[in-house]
C-alpha cells in the first residue's frame, strides 16, 4: 500500500488557484473543509511543497508586500495538471478504510473546488467497495470461533458501513450539485 500524502489534494487547491503556504495551511486547518482529513503540521506542509516544486508538479513564484514579508505563491504546472487529473479519474481507488476516509474525501473536496462531477468518482469508489466487500465475504471461511474469520468479519462490517456512507455521500452531493 502506497503511504498517504496530500500531494494530489495540494494539487487539487493549486488548480482552483494559486496560494501560498500559509493559505493552504488554513484549508488543512479548517473543520468545514480539510480539518478533519487531514492532520498536517506548517513544516509537513512546506516539506510536501518543496518536494511537489522538486518533483515539477507545481512553480512557486515570490511575491512582495509592503505590509508583509515576502511569500512565495505557488500554482500548478502542465505536469501537475496531468498528475492530478489521472488522480481524479483513479479507475480503482483503494477499498482501505483509511483511504476511503482520506483519498475518498479529499478527491470529492477537489473535485467540488473545481466544480467537476463527483458522481464517477463515487460511482468508482463504490465499485471497488463493494467488490471487495464480496470478495472478503467469500474468503471468510466457516468458523466463526477463528481469529481470522474475526478479523474479516470486522472488514467486512466496516465496509458495509463504508458502502452506506457512500450511498448518503452520493445523496448529499446530488442535493447540493442541484
Amino acid at each position: 500500500m502506497n503511504a498517504l500524502t496530500p500531494d494530489e489534494t495540494i494539487l487539487g487547491l493549486l488548480a482552483a488557484q494559486g496560494q501560498h503556504g500559509y493559505q493552504l495551511l488554513e484549508t488543512f486547518q479548517d473543520p468545514a473543509r480539510l480539518g478533519k482529513v487531514w492532520k498536517l503540521s506548517t513544516s509537513q506542509l512546506y516539506a510536501v511543497l518543496k518536494r511537489l516544486e522538486r518533483q515539477a508538479w507545481i512553480s512557486g513564484v515570490e511575491q512582495w508586500s509592503e505590509s508583509a514579508p515576502p511569500r512565495i505563491e505557488y500554482s500548478l504546472t502542465e505536469a501537475g495538471w496531468r498528475v492530478l487529473d489521472e488522480w481524479l479519474s483513479t479507475v480503482a481507488p483503494s477499498a482501505s478504510i483509511r483511504c476511503v476516509r482520506v483519498e475518498f474525501l479529499s478527491r470529492l473536496y477537489i473535485a467540488q473546488l473545481l466544480k467537476l462531477p463527483t458522481a464517477p468518482i463515487i460511482a468508482r469508489q463504490r465499485a471497488v467497495c463493494q467488490a471487495e466487500y464480496a470478495r472478503l465475504q467469500s474468503a471468510q471461511g466457516n468458523n466463526p470461533q477463528s481469529m481470522g474469520y474475526l478479523a474479516a468479519e470486522m472488514v467486512i462490517t466496516q465496509l458495509g458501513a463504508v458502502l452506506t456512507w457512500i450511498d448518503r455521500c452520493e445523496l448529499v452531493l446530488q442535493s447540493t450539485q442541484t
